[in-house]
């Protein structure tokens, strides 16, 4: 029934009919946005139970494939296994999460809304394509919305923080497109198929057949000095999006000049691009060269863990402080994807940690959008009710007038924090499991990063509700029933999955021991 196409046509057409109103119907434009939202989370919710990987596609389902250029290897390819599916349906919880979040925003609403549903559209292309050329038209499709959505209706600095973004993403972009295109036309030296396809290049590469086949651009005389430029290109793209340090100097300025709801889809979602496109593309297709570079990649991560806490410690501006707590949270994933890089020779645990190591990756990918969009959200509301302050120092003892506020957001605290029966825990728990196994010195080096989040996230807590009451919030409101239904369900979830986490490991795992059949021990 081609349900991956339609449930990306739901949000692509979706947008286009939310742009076609008046420019006076701000609330229809708000009503319909969200409608539409949620029948992509419902079409979602349908693929994730009726997910059932066929035997013999290596666990993916819902295939659809067409020939599109078939003489440069261009095709309609589509396919979901545990790693997208469970990103799809992030990217489907968050979209509406988003929307409620922004339900205020006055300024041209239909606009705002559109291009959210143009992003949810970009995100559900790159989470279900198999082929490159038709991946990277979606891949670039998210960047668009999510760059409006920062230039027009973000704070002061919104401009600078706009273009910031774009450049550097784009850079990513060009590089990594260039290293396919050098891919594309290798394969077709010599031979009738060019080949864009994700899975018949891993395939080529896992049987050390590419790297003969890139040798024929003749760029250097070493092929295995072509295929590291090319490893760098794709890895420069994948990095910027994460992103890893040092290429994260774009995200704090983005992430605080955004408005609530795009801060949310950028921290929520289109970070989890970056680190989708490490485990689909790039691990896959350079083994040997992610082999190579496994030191430097391993403390790059380890940096970016520790780095990211320190700078969000130091942080007075609570955006910025959950900007930089995001960095953090998805060092953890780069800790675990590079550890299972690790050869293992004959140790007979090594495939089972690095089972542990992915599936807790894959995990954290879909905790850490729950909680920090969440946290980007408690931010936002209490930037709406100050009337634009969001210091740490400019608040105290709100856990007084506003208790419910207090105690969900001291939930999503703990829950970013790790805290054991809330999500947050079992994702870290796992990555380190692997990890210390894999790669113990990087493992050690980044339990640093745990002990500094738990301090500035409980500093935040403190600060901003505990203490004498200040007199200036004397009449602080506590949430809403509106804002109490925006932000329960996320609540729900991030206990849900914390004394259950099967309900997606369950689905994942298959995904996770495929992937580990295809390294080399």
């Amino acid at each position: 029934m081609n349900l991956l196409t339609i449930l990306t046509l739901i949000p692509l057409i979706g947008g286009a009919a939310v742009l076609s109103l008046k420019a006076d119907q701000k609330d229809l434009a708000r009503r319909l946005g969200l409608a539409i939202s949620l029948i992509a989370l419902g079409m979602a919710a349908f693929l994730w139970f009726q997910f059932n990987p066929s035997p013999g596609t290596n666990g993916f389902a819902f295939e659809e494939r067409a020939d599109w250029l078939p003489s440069l290897g261009i095709e309609y390819r589509l396919g979901v296994d545990g790693l997208g599916l469970l990103m799809v349906c992030l990217s489907a919880l968050l979209v509406p999460f988003s929307m409620l979040a922004s339900w205020k925003i006055d300024q041209n609403p239909k606009l705002y809304f559109g291009l959210l549903l143009f992003l949810e559209a970009g995100l559900f292309g790159t989470f279900t394509a198999l082929n490159f050329f038709h991946w990277f038209i979606f891949w670039e499709l998210s960047l668009i919305p999510a760059f409006f959505l920062i230039k027009i209706w973000g704070g002061p600095n919104r401009t600078q923080a706009a273009y910031q973004f774009f450049v550097y993403t784009l850079v990513g972009s060009v590089a990594m497109l260039l290293s396919f295109l050098a891919i594309n036309v290798a394969t077709g030296i010599n031979s009738p198929a060019h080949i864009f396809d994700f899975r018949a290049l891993a395939e080529l590469a896992g049987n050390h057949k590419l790297e003969p086949i890139i040798a024929k651009l003749g760029i250097f005389k070493n092929p295995s000095t072509t295929m590291t430029v090319l490893f760098a290109g794709v890895f420069l793209g994948f990095a910027v999006k994460v992103p890893l340090i040092p290429f994260h100097t774009w995200l704090p300025s983005a992430y605080s000049e955004a408005p609530t709801g795009t801060s949310m889809m950028l921290t929520g979602a289109m970070s989890k691009m970056g680190v989708y496109g490490f485990l689909r593309i790039l691990l896959p297709i350079f083994p040997e060269q992610t082999r190579a570079m496994l030191t430097p990649l391993l403390w790059m991560a380890v940096a970016t863990i520790v780095f990211s806490a320190a700078a969000a410690f130091a942080q007075k501006d609570l955006k910025r402080m959950v900007a930089y707590s995001s960095i953090n949270h998805l060092g953890y994933c780069m800790l675990g994807i590079f550890a299972t890089v690790q050869l293992t020779g004959s140790q007979m645990n090594g495939p089972l940690e690095k089972e542990a190591a992915l599936n807790g990756v894959i995990l954290q990918m879909f905790n850490h959008g729950l909680t920090a969009a969440a946290l980007f959200y408690f931010v936002g509301l209490i930037e709406q009710r100050s009337g634009g302050l969001r210091g740490l120092n400019d608040f105290g003892g709100l856990r007084k007038p506003a208790p419910v506020f207090c105690g969900l957001m001291g939930i999503t605290l703990f829950a970013s924090l790790g805290l054991p029966g809330l999500n947050g825990f079992i994702g870290e728990f796992l990555i380190f499991k692997g990890a210390f196994s894999l790669a113990p010195g990087p493992a050690a080096v980044s339990t640093i990063g745990l002990l500094v989040t738990a301090i500035f996230l409980l500093t935040l807590l403190q600060k901003v509700f505990s203490g004498p009451l200040r007199s200036e919030w004397s009449g602080w409101r506590d949430l809403t029933a509106g804002e109490r239904l925006t932000v329960v369900p996320m609540i729900a979830l991030m206990f849900v999955l914390g004394l259950y986490p099967q309900l997606a490991l369950g689905v994942i795992n298959p995904t996770v021991v495929e992937m580990v059949k295809q390294m080399s021990f």
